[in-house]
């Protein structure tokens, strides 16, 4: 099983790719939507990226209970 720390490393590293030249720094208490201003399109390229980082696939309905990437990384180490 990967450890939880590894999940949010990963997690961190793909939305830091996600986020505009400029934008904030990424961190574990950033709000996804509100302090990264992610659209829905970038939230799915970054599923797309997490399924692939991690061989899961994520049910949609996981990210109704998401606001930070701390709360992704609890939802997907309960999926792995």
């Amino acid at each position: 099983m990967i450890e939880y720390d590894e999940v949010l490393q990963r997690i961190l590293e793909i939305l830091a790719r996600a986020v505009p030249e400029g934008g904030p720094e990424v961190t574990a208490d950033l709000d996804l939507i509100d302090d990264l201003g992610l659209d829905s399109i970038k939230v799915l390229e970054i599923m797309e990226g997490l399924e692939d980082s991690f061989d899961i696939s994520i049910p949609m309905n996981v990210m109704a209970e998401v606001r930070t990437a701390s709360d992704l990384a609890a939802q997907l180490q309960k999926i792995i």
